[in-house]
């Protein structure tokens, strides 16, 4: 059978380093995995605008999809599942796409136009990841800030562009891809309150124990579930 590569790809205001307890659970496995930095979840804001948005996200996943090489199933995390959206298509090596409470978005919508947000007039700016009108960070992990692994997460978020938040999908590649959507059991994010609504246009639904990001807080479920995702590519005869 061909190896896979999982290229996991982490949401607004997070960074690689939200996937590091799922790598080294495929590591020990034995499975391969690459991770990305988006650049629309901004760590230096003295570049000033424009700041990088979606499609420039979708052109940083395009570009790392090409320097793979083999079948590769991209796992999308929360916002950046419009991204993936936008980058993936049939000509591509790309076997499977899993949303992981995720923005599974068709042609025209935007991630916050879908919880019906009208777009600003202007697009420019960042919004932080504490912003009480849209998202709660302790809402990403278990809500609990008397968890020192939640404190420790949320120290490391980044501010999010505003750009990214309302850019609007030009391509819906999961319409040409094999893919499957993630439900975590305990999800109190706002992505949480359409999941539902998002798993409807899926292939394959699969649900999870764990928070917004049950990768991080359950690494050995959540790989043993990409190992079943994986196996739909190889089903008995």
């Amino acid at each position: 059978m061909d190896s896979v590569t999982f290229l996991l790809v982490h949401g607004g205001h997070h960074g690689e380093w939200v996937w590091e307890p799922l790598q080294k659970v495929l590591a020990e496995q034995g499975r391969q995995s690459r991770t990305i930095s988006l650049p629309s979840a901004v760590r230096d804001a003295s570049t000033g605008d424009p700041y990088p948005g979606m499609y420039d996200d979708a052109r940083t996943i395009r570009q790392a999809l090409a320097e793979m090489s083999g079948p590769v199933i991209v796992v999308a995390h929360s916002y950046s599942g419009v991204p993936v959206t936008e980058a993936i298509s049939a000509n591509s090596n790309v076997v499977h796409v899993v949303y992981v409470a995720a923005y599974m978005l068709d042609v025209g919508e935007s991630m916050f136009g879908i919880h019906g947000v009208p777009a600003p007039e202007s697009l420019t700016g960042l919004r932080p990841a504490a912003n009480h009108d849209l998202n709660l960070p302790a809402a990403f992990y278990d809500g609990d800030l008397g968890n020192p692994a939640t404190a420790t997460a949320i120290a490391r978020l980044v501010p999010q562009s505003v750009r990214a938040d309302f850019e609007t999908v030009t391509r819906a590649g999961w319409r040409e891809v094999p893919n499957s959507y993630v439900i975590p059991a305990a999800d109190i994010s706002l992505t949480g309150t359409i999941a539902e609504q998002m798993a409807e246009r899926a292939d394959h639904v699969h649900r999870t124990p764990g928070h917004h990001a049950p990768f991080y807080s359950h690494p050995e479920e959540f790989a043993a579930m990409l190992a079943e995702i994986d196996a739909l590519r190889h089903p008995r005869s």
